[in-house]
């Protein structure tokens, strides 16, 4: 199976990312989660390890980094259209990213959302969920 590029973006086009993976869209992994802030934006999430990201940037001025509760990632917002394009932590020196399927330029066949509850989980183990189930990001942000 080859490796397949999708490129994403914000509505204004200032912040995008390219995922690149061999999975076809209707394999990945795609979450909703649960919490405030991903229900407010109506966010469907995928990542894995399976893919690598690789971001850029038409204004990077653009980029708002948005930290709640553990304050252990930072959340991908364009201050420009208001887009929440994903969200990146770092650990072991590396950094690893889940990001918005609604923010993929073509509509992707991917498959329902499933709902996930992460109430309950300590730092750690927020951290070693995302090490294992988000995609490494090329580069950095």
């Amino acid at each position: 199976m080859s490796e397949r590029t999708y490129q994403g973006r914000c509505h204004c086009g200032a912040i995008g990312f390219a995922f690149r993976t061999a999975l076809p869209p209707g394999e990945w992994a795609v979450r909703a989660c649960q919490c405030s802030f991903c229900r407010s934006h109506g966010v469907r999430m995928t990542a894995g390890p399976h893919a690598r990201v690789s971001f850029h940037f038409a204004d990077a001025s653009r980029l708002t980094r948005y930290r709640f509760g553990t304050g252990t990632t930072d959340f991908l917002i364009c201050s420009g259209c208001g887009v929440y394009i994903g969200a990146v932590t770092a650990s072991g020196g590396r950094q690893y990213a889940t990001l918005n399927v609604n923010t993929i330029r073509e509509p992707l066949p991917v498959p329902q959302a499933q709902p996930v509850d992460y109430d309950g989980e300590s730092t750690d183990e927020k951290r070693s969920r995302r090490e294992e189930r988000w995609s490494p990001v090329d580069g950095a942000i």
